[in-house]
């Protein structure tokens, strides 16, 4: 940065910060005036890199006001979007005519307006979709697809957040965004189909960020069509139904079976030793890493360890 540059910087804060101000005035149902200045991409730079908190203040009472979508719009229309977040500039009219698919911009400020208010689900709503515009293609078929959007956006989000480092000052809230803007779509993927196994690897590889996530993949539903937002909400209610219960499950009953040690022993002519012990704690790994299923019949982890013997140790 030059020397200009520097010794005006205080004023380039000032100019973003009022700026972001007044869309975040707009987000709380709140009437402003017109720019007195329109801020630069120096200027937000020099906002993040002085004084980041009341930039992250600002846009977040965007994310979190009643009205986030007309807050954005303001953030588009007044050119602060382009200068501050480009990679969320570029879905502004991304999507509507000759590529028949859906507005990303429209879809993504329905998102964040469906979203629970949490900044975490909310900033996740706004960066979900960004990958997109990097991954657009059309099939010989004429279908529209954006494959790998979900990896492509959690990497743009990792070059936004070094530019401007909007996150620093909260690492496990950068982390949880990117995390939930990574795996956006896993819920939405699920189906009555799924084992208790593969719920059980679900859950468990969500870890903390489950509840986020389904929040995230219920307002990730914007269809007009009635019937196709039922099904699409009742597949992730179902989906968080049968993770509870599994969990509640798994909390009052063992997932191995009494005397399955008992029955090892006899089946590979053991003795009482520290080896039965290892063979179960085994098989507790490989329920709990989903490689197996959990309360089954004693004679299902009995073949199971059958066919793994070197693996058990004998």
């Amino acid at each position: 940065m030059n020397d200009s540059r520097i010794t005006d910087s205080p004023c380039r804060v000032d100019r973003a910060v009022d700026a972001l101000e007044q869309a975040a005035l707009v987000s709380e149902g709140k009437h402003v005036g017109a720019l007195v200045a329109l801020p630069t991409t120096d200027d937000f730079l020099a906002a993040t890199q002085l004084d980041v908190l009341a930039v992250r203040g600002r846009l977040d009472r965007i994310m979190m006001g009643d009205d986030p979508e007309a807050g954005l719009d303001h953030l588009a229309l007044s050119g602060c979007l382009r200068a501050m977040m480009p990679e969320v500039q570029a879905m502004v009219g991304f999507g509507d005519g000759e590529w028949r698919h859906k507005d990303v911009w429209k879809h993504t400020k329905q998102v964040v307006f469906q979203a629970v208010p949490r900044l975490e689900v909310r900033w996740a709503a706004l960066l979900h979709d960004i990958g997109k515009i990097k991954t657009r293609t059309i099939s010989p078929e004429g279908k529209v697809q954006f494959l790998g959007h979900a990896e492509v956006g959690a990497r743009m989000f990792d070059k936004l957040e070094r530019r401007l480092a909007l996150f620093a000052p909260e690492p496990s809230l950068r982390d949880t965004i990117r995390f939930l803007v990574l795996h956006h779509l896993r819920a939405n993927q699920y189906d009555a189909s799924w084992t208790d196994s593969a719920v059980r690897r679900f859950a468990r590889e969500l870890g903390e960020h489950l509840d986020d996530l389904l929040c995230l993949a219920r307002a990730d539903i914007t269809t007009k069509r009635p019937e196709k937002k039922r099904r699409g909400l009742s597949q992730i209610e179902e989906l968080q139904a049968r993770i509870q219960k599994l969990a509640l499950e798994d909390a009052q009953q063992p997932p191995l079976p009494s005397g399955v040690g008992g029955e090892i022993m006899r089946a590979f002519a053991l003795k009482p030793s520290r080896l039965i012990g290892d063979i179960k704690r085994l098989l507790e790994e490989s329920i709990a890493s989903g490689e197996l299923e959990a309360h089954q019949e004693c004679g299902v982890y009995v073949e199971w360890v059958r066919a793994r013997r070197e693996r058990f140790g004998f």
